[in-house]
């Protein structure tokens, strides 16, 4: 069963379980989720009020992506955990002969590498997801403002717990230049998101 598919209770449980799997990767993508579905949430509770009239096409652009992002970081819940059965597949692997170990060695920088993208996707649909929290800024039901406010902590913790699984991983792949590319790529989300999510979190307290 994907984890997705399962209840609330079901989901907690096995994250709590001493299954090494799933863990922060997953958990980091549901806060994501959880962070643009309030957002989209926000702009449901805009759209058709005559109140927010003049806001209506930029309203429904937020919707519209909220949608869509929601959906990618649920996909994300699952395909963190699959990256790391991936890697946790190759110590299964035989490694009684040279020719073995050459295999086992390859698979497992393949693997991490996979372990690796699959989080900084993540990270990169935070900071998508913290751009169209930002949007709702001042033309979405004000009565659901404090919602925004929790959208921006949940993104928040998502990229930062996403940027933590990816130096994990990071940490096992030989190949430099991979390193480098998304230790930078990687940073400069970072150094993006961060920020933009206080902005957002401080001007919600501001309007309470």
């Amino acid at each position: 069963m994907k984890l997705t598919e399962m209840k609330v209770n079901e989901f907690i449980s096995v994250l709590a379980s001493d299954a090494p799997a799933p863990g922060g990767g997953s958990a980091s993508a549901l806060a994501g989720a959880m962070g643009v579905g309030l957002s989209k949430m926000v702009s449901a509770l805009t759209l058709g009020k005559p109140k927010y009239a003049e806001y209506e096409e930029k309203v429904q652009q937020i919707f519209d992506r909220a949608d869509k992002l929601t959906k990618q970081l649920v996909d994300g819940i699952d395909r963190d955990t699959e990256a790391f059965d991936g890697v946790s597949a190759v110590f299964a692997m035989p490694k009684s002969t040279d020719e073995e170990k050459t295999a086992r060695k390859e698979s497992m920088q393949k693997a991490l590498k996979e372990a690796t993208l699959v989080p900084y996707s993540i990270m990169e649909l935070c900071l998508e997801s913290l751009k169209v929290v930002q949007m709702g800024l001042g033309c979405t039901n004000t009565n659901a403002a404090s919602d925004l406010g929790v959208a921006s902590l949940n993104l928040k913790s998502a990229v930062q717990g996403a940027w933590l699984n990816v130096l994990i991983n990071l940490g096992g792949i030989r190949d430099e230049a991979f390193v480098n590319e998304y230790r930078t790529k990687g940073q400069a989300i970072l150094d993006e998101a961060l920020p933009l999510a206080d902005t957002i979190y401080n001007e919600i307290l501001k309007s309470l």
